[in-house]
């Protein structure tokens, strides 16, 4: 199972990028486990300068803006 966090205050694109890895997953046939982090000291912490953020088993791999589903499948395959 991948864990991926999902770094960002809650804003549409936060939740925008969250379903699109539940979605990307889910064709892909990967089990996911994605978690949402909204405070902002954890965000910084993480050196999320942009959001969203995305980190794939607790690497980043993503920040700012939504990811290109290519990638996406890259990260999740990965």
């Amino acid at each position: 199972m991948k864990h991926i966090k999902v770094f960002g205050p809650g804003c549409k694109r936060c939740e925008t990028v969250m379903q699109m890895v539940r979605d990307t997953a889910a064709e892909l046939g990967i089990s996911v486990e994605v978690e949402k982090v909204d405070d902002p000291r954890s965000i910084a912490m993480a050196g999320v300068m942009s959001t969203p953020g995305i980190s794939v088993d607790g690497m980043m791999v993503h920040a700012g803006g939504l990811p290109e589903p290519e990638k996406l499948e890259g990260w999740l395959r990965q």
